[in-house]
């Protein structure tokens, strides 16, 4: 890589990593070490590669659903955190089910998680999240209705339909 190269990567990591972190971070289920672990191996990866690189984000996320994946079936085994008990009348609902959620995201498979992930908190449309996952429409469709479903069995507080990628609403 020569030094314009470098400089194009370099202002693309530091432009782009909050964004990348942040969907690093939903992806982990919400463990930081593991979010960071994550980003730093798929910029890596686009390092190596980035004279070929033409979209890099797409490049960098596509890089981080596959690692993800992959390391997801390396250990299947993970241990989870209880959220604090709940409080009646308090202003910590929001954050209640925000860790409600993280945790429930943590249980999915990667690839569930992935597949919700890019619909809801990236808002892409069925077809782009297949191309991004090498898969059908079908199996995201299918892989999205399973995914919600798991999600409200493993979190009841998340079965209303506006609770689940939105604003809780009493």
């Amino acid at each position: 890589m020569d030094a314009a190269e470098e400089r194009r990567f370099r202002d693309f990591v530091s432009a782009r990593s909050p964004a990348l972190m942040r969907l690093a971070y939903l992806l982990t289920g919400g463990d930081q070490h593991a979010a960071e672990d994550l980003l730093q191996s798929a910029l890596a990866r686009t390092a190596t590669r980035w004279r070929t690189v033409e979209e890099p984000e797409a490049y960098v996320r596509r890089a981080m659903y596959r690692q993800q994946v992959s390391w997801w079936r390396r250990r299947r085994e993970t241990t989870f955190a209880e959220p604090p008990e709940r409080g009646e009348d308090d202003a910590t609902s929001g954050v209640e089910l925000r860790i409600v959620m993280r945790r429930a995201l943590s249980r999915l498979t990667s690839r569930q998680r992935s597949v919700l992930v890019l619909r809801y908190y990236e808002d892409l449309p069925e077809a782009e999240v297949a191309a991004i996952l090498g898969c059908s429409v079908g199996t995201v469709r299918s892989t999205t209705h399973r995914s919600l479903a798991r999600l409200r069995t493993l979190a009841p507080e998340l079965r209303e339909p506006h609770v689940i990628f939105g604003e809780a609403k009493a």
